[in-house]
């Protein structure tokens, strides 16, 4: 699911709430002079056109109002800029490990109905559990109708928040959830595997059989509905792997080190590659990317076409490999090996000036923070090919004094 500051582990406030009353009149530069009151009446009856009851926003007028603090949340987010085995060490631990081990065995029906129904592996969906809401623990304190009626007034992602507005609604109506039971996360995110409102109107279903989608309290319509999602929204591949530790050779070709590249595990056999523990790499057709989080000399992984549901998830790799990787240890992997040698990490102003001096070279690396992402990745990747380099899309010391010296 795309993530959007759910994962609070992951995402922070960088700008502190402002008054409310202070905003509550003040038209969106994209509204042309439109203020809230008039938007809001226009969402509900846009609302009332996509079949949400009168009594359904009657019981959420209350929370049908401005925050300008939310916006600020949203527009102030940032990642923290950790490096994979930082990351993964701490949300991925052997506690969450065992911890989804032991809910596996708690509720084996409720997993092997939606491993039944859905084709999705009970350690995928706790692996998510665990990172989204260290299993229901921390699943936000927010009235999410608020949030959802500020960001749809904003002029950033407008019509996807009007969406969202309305489908936390029909969640009201179908009698899921009432108002009061709409809390969640600051930028909107529902429940134990943290729903945004759409995903939970579409894919909610009733395990427990009580006759409500309820994926705040319950654990075995945490464990449908999530499998719902990743199996029909994010077409999980029944009886297919997602991610595998492997080792790598030193002479690989790096340059095809990509998730958007792909060849049979035959070929990346030929090539030197084999499992974690040494073992030969299956000589077939299965195609196969390797993703190396932190470059040559750092964690290495094989990666499936199953990987493609983890970045649609959350499109950060750093969240999505830990994701992948958590499922694989609940599933019986073994540890992550540790590099060799330590993986060089370059300073964060050394990091924004390689995305600045990538920039300035016609490459789009996103936002200049320091935040090595897909962009900039790509970015990297290209400039090590033009120069000779291990194209591993790592960040290295002599790639940026290749990028300072002009050439």
């Amino acid at each position: 699911m795309p993530r959007l500051a759910s994962f609070l582990a992951l995402l922070i406030s960088a700008i502190a709430y402002l008054p409310t009353s202070a905003f509550a009149q003040t038209p969106g530069p994209c509204r042309k002079g439109m203020g809230f009151p008039q938007f809001l009446e226009q969402l509900k009856q846009d609302a009332v056109k996509a079949g949400v009851s009168q009594r359904a926003l009657s019981a959420a007028a209350q929370g049908l109002v401005y925050d300008q603090g939310i916006v600020n949340r949203d527009r102030g987010q940032r990642v923290f800029g950790q490096i994979f085995t930082e990351f993964s060490g701490r949300m991925a631990s052997e506690a969450r490990r065992v911890k989804g081990q032991q809910l596996i065995k708690q509720y084996a029906q409720a997993f092997a109905r939606a491993e039944k129904e859905y084709g999705v592996p009970p350690a995928v969906i706790t692996a998510f559990w665990a990172l989204e809401s260290d299993f229901g623990v921390v699943q936000g304190k927010l009235p999410i109708m608020r949030s959802l009626v500020s960001l749809a007034y904003d002029c950033r992602r407008s019509d996807m928040f009007r969406e969202e507005t309305i489908a936390a609604l029909k969640i009201i109506d179908r009698g899921d959830l009432s108002f009061s039971e709409l809390i969640g996360s600051w930028a909107g995110e529902l429940g134990q595997t943290q729903f945004l409102p759409r995903h939970y109107y579409d894919y909610a279903v009733d395990y427990d059989g009580d006759g409500k989608r309820d994926l705040i309290h319950s654990p075995a319509d945490v464990i449908g509905s999530t499998a719902n999602y990743i199996g029909n929204g994010l077409k999980w591949k029944r009886g297919e792997p997602w991610l595998q530790e492997i080792r790598v050779p030193a002479n690989l070709p790096w340059d095809q080190t990509d998730l958007s590249v792909k060849h049979p595990r035959s070929k990346w056999a030929a090539w030197g590659v084999t499992l974690a523990d040494g073992r030969p790499l299956p000589k077939d057709e299965l195609p196969a990317s390797v993703l190396l989080p932190m470059g040559r000399t750092g964690p290495a992984f094989m990666a499936y076409a199953n990987f493609a549901a983890y970045t649609e998830w959350n499109n950060s790799l750093i969240y999505s490999t830990t994701a992948g990787y958590l499922a694989t240890r609940i599933a019986g992997a073994g540890p992550m090996l540790k590099p060799a040698t330590p993986v060089a990490q370059l300073p964060f102003n050394d990091l924004k000036e390689m995305q600045q001096l990538l920039a300035k070279r016609g490459y789009n690396v996103g936002k200049i923070d320091g935040i090595m992402g897909q962009q900039s990745r790509i970015a990297m990747k290209a400039m090590q090919i033009k120069y000779g380099l291990p194209a591993d899309s790592w960040p290295t010391a002599e790639l940026l004094a290749r990028l300072r010296s002009g050439a």
